[in-house]
């Protein structure tokens, strides 16, 4: 199928044998040797950087293992840092979100440029400086080990739910492709990432993170750039996702249950990013292995700007799609089985013609994926040897032990991440939305864990324990209930309108709302359903904000009520603005102490003189 066939202006003379979904479907499965060529290479280089670090230029310990000995270069890591925030489910959800909704979430970029600044002043300075190997042990600094194991525990469910979504979406897109199973090509990929990331440790995934990202942008630019020739012109794209009201300023509506607002996008999309780049394991361990902290604020700017163009990418990505199916919706047809298997469809009308470019797209997304699962299985690995098993061992391991010990912890996490991919094909929501619903649960009550103790100095560590137990929990009813009210089809969100009109295939008769009228926010799927809770029609995007809010308010209570000795709290653990109001804070009440000691001195003395007196 070409662009011709699909345009509304240029309809082809169809035969007398009109053909079928099926046959369209298959015959642009034309994934050929030379696309499978290049998918293999993209995995046999990354093999060969992890046989590279591993056995020819292997780690010294496990701080070179883990953090790289903490003096690695700007610019791979950050890429590595691009690489690993645009999974495939980026590549492949956000092109969808536009076709399907809009362009209104591609605003959430603008709360990524304010979490560099906050970033760059808040946290990243306290990390840097003190040397951690995971930021959990920031938390037994500042409050306790109790509060240390539940950050890492939340991190481990936040990773444990992400990384199969990870693996699930460009399989996706290898099936619309190729027809493979995606329960096929998911262990294949998974095995060459698990190795690599097993024996190369952090500078193997940093490294096959730099060459990954040229792969992502090159790809990405290839499609945009041949699509927008062949359907007739950006003008005509621009034009036709105007006409369908697509290309859209978000909505100024001030209720948190409408889905998307410029507020939830700017603050929540803000809040949730920053939970992410700036506490994530993932994300800092990156900057952990640079040498400087002024390095590191390199590598911040330098990942968000790369950030914002692959979020503008993959948003023209979206657009493009629509101009090309503006009158032949492939969801309502049946041409694809999956919201996320638009962007792949694309690929095989614009590329099909040019043997081994398909490929390179695959490659593309399997690349995203990769770097994302190679770097929470290292992440993961740093987290449970210094979290969860150091801390409860009262001897220190070998070298030799601790090595075997991390390559063992890659291995195990890869393999019960690649068995969860089961679990995520039974579920209905778009990825976008599944991913940020999913990570929010521990992502929220994480955020405010880290941003009491960085900014609160009076909060202690009982108030820190009993508030991330209460936000996990309240997150945990919120967002795992809605997302069962969605798969019941209680809860339903506004579609842009589509049609079948122009489709030049047969297909069975199937009813999409997207055809139909716009409908209210939210829609009963059956009337024998309970009406959801109105909290469960929370905006996806409050999700992160509403559990840090949680966390801190409650955390704040308690701590009141048992006090913090602030006077005793290392000022180093702070933001640095905190710092500054802390130290004088501290001479004052120094001032105010010394000058009770004297008062109460002399009006000691003064009894005594008096007592003396009386006695003489």
């Amino acid at each position: 199928m070409t662009a011709e066939s699909i345009s509304e202006d240029r309809q082809p003379n169809w035969s007398q044998d009109t053909p079928t979904v099926q046959e369209v479907s298959e015959m642009m499965r034309s994934f050929g040797m030379w696309d499978y060529a290049v998918f293999a290479l993209m995995l046999v280089s990354c093999g060969f950087i992890g046989i590279y670090f591993g056995f020819i230029k292997k780690s010294s310990g496990i701080a070179e293992y883990l953090v790289g000995g903490r003096n690695m270069k700007t610019l791979p890591v950050s890429l590595s840092l691009i690489a690993t925030f645009i999974s495939g489910i980026s590549l492949l959800g956000t092109p969808t979100e536009v076709y399907v909704h809009g362009t209104s979430y591609l605003f959430v970029g603008v709360g990524t440029v304010i979490v560099a600044f906050v970033m760059s002043a808040v946290y990243l300075p306290i990390f840097h400086e003190l040397k951690l190997t995971t930021t959990y042990e920031y938390l037994e600094k500042r409050f306790d080990r109790k509060i240390r194991t539940l950050g890492s525990i939340l991190f481990a469910i936040g990773i444990i739910t992400w990384l199969p979504i990870v693996i699930y979406v460009p399989a996706l897109a290898f099936n619309q492709v190729t027809g493979v199973n995606i329960h096929v090509v998911t262990p294949f990929v998974c095995i060459v990432c698990i190795f690599y990331t097993c024996v190369g440790g952090i500078r193997a995934v940093v490294w096959t993170d730099f060459i990954q990202t040229f792969i992502m942008f090159g790809s990405m630019l290839l499609i945009i750039v041949k699509g927008t020739s062949d359907v007739g012109g950006w003008a005509l794209v621009i034009r036709r996702n105007l006409e369908s009201g697509r290309l859209e300023f978000p909505s100024s509506d001030w209720s948190p249950l409408t889905r998307h607002t410029i507020w939830s996008l700017v603050i929540g999309g803000f809040f949730h990013w920053l939970q992410i780049s700036a506490l994530n394991q993932n994300m800092i361990q990156r900057y952990l292995s640079l040498p400087t902290l002024k390095s590191a604020r390199r590598a911040l700017w330098t990942f968000t700007i790369g950030v914002l163009i692959l979020i503008g990418i993959c948003g023209y990505a979206g657009m493009l799609i629509y101009a090309w199916y503006h009158v032949c919706d492939p969801l309502t047809t049946k041409l694809v089985t999956a919201k996320d298997q638009l962007l792949p469809l694309l690929v095989m009308n614009v590329l099909s013609e040019f043997p081994g470019l398909p490929g390179l797209f695959v490659a593309g997304v399997f690349s995203a994926a990769l770097s994302s699962l190679s770097t929470g299985l290292n992440s993961m690995a740093a987290v449970v040897l210094e979290d969860f098993i150091k801390p409860f061992r009262k001897t220190p391991f070998s070298p030799k032990s601790e090595d075997r010990l991390v390559k063992i912890i890659v291995v195990t996490l890869g393999i019960i991440c690649v068995a969860l991919v089961f679990v995520v094909e039974k579920t209905e929501s778009h990825v976008l939305q599944l991913t940020t619903t999913l990570s929010s649960i521990a992502s929220g009550p994480s955020l405010g864990i880290f941003s009491m103790g960085v900014l609160l100095p009076w909060i202690n560590a009982k108030g820190a324990l009993i508030g991330g137990l209460s936000g996990i929990s309240f997150m945990g009813w919120i967002g795992l209930s809605a997302e069962t009210a969605i798969a019941r089809g209680t809860i339903k969100f506004d579609e842009k309108p589509v049609t079948t009109e122009g489709c030049y295939y047969t297909f069975p008769q199937v009813e999409n709302l997207m055809l139909l009228e716009p409908p209210d926010t939210f829609l009963d799927n059956d009337d024998l359903l309970p009406e959801p809770l109105a909290l469960f029609r929370l905006s996806y995007l409050w999700y992160t904000v509403t559990g840090a809010l949680v966390t801190m308010t409650i955390g704040l209570l308690v701590s009141l009520i048992s006090s913090q000795d602030v006077a005793k709290l290392d000022p180093m653990l702070l933001a640095p603005f905190i710092r500054k109001w802390l130290t004088n804070y501290n001479k004052e009440s120094r001032r105010e102490a010394e000058s009770l000691e004297i008062d109460l001195e002399v009006r000691r003395r003064g009894e005594e003189r008096i007592v003396e007196s009386v006695l003489h």
